[in-house]
């Protein structure tokens, strides 16, 4: 069983930034890829930065340039650190943990509101 807890969301106004975290526990030691998505009102989930263990990044088109992710072996977390954060940016983020054999684990989410 994997637990994954997400931190740090929160409301800013346009331009400015935030570091999201998502602390795993549990048996993460063979995951594939870690990643955040987020789910804004009315819209499908989407991939916002993922990893694969074996360090491939992968980022949404519209968040290149402004938002980071990174990982620290040594807390189990991931962070994704957004910078130049849009209006449109506001949803809830989830901390998703993927494994090969097809199974995933999903945060609770953590809702970032960017006000204009």
């Amino acid at each position: 069983q994997v637990q994954l807890v997400e931190s740090g969301g929160g409301l800013v106004q346009a331009g400015g930034s935030l570091r999201l975290s998502c602390a795993a526990s549990g048996s993460i030691f063979s995951f594939s890829a870690m990643g955040w998505y987020r789910q804004a009102p009315g819209k499908q989930r989407e991939l916002v930065a993922s990893f694969t263990r074996g360090g491939n990044i992968n980022l949404a088109d519209s968040v290149k340039g402004r938002f980071t992710i990174s990982g620290d072996n040594a807390k189990n977390t991931v962070y994704l650190q957004m910078n130049s954060l849009k209006p449109e940016d506001t949803a809830v983020y989830y901390c998703n943990i993927k494994y090969s054999y097809g199974v995933d684990y999903w945060g609770q989410g953590t809702q970032v509101t960017v006000s204009s």
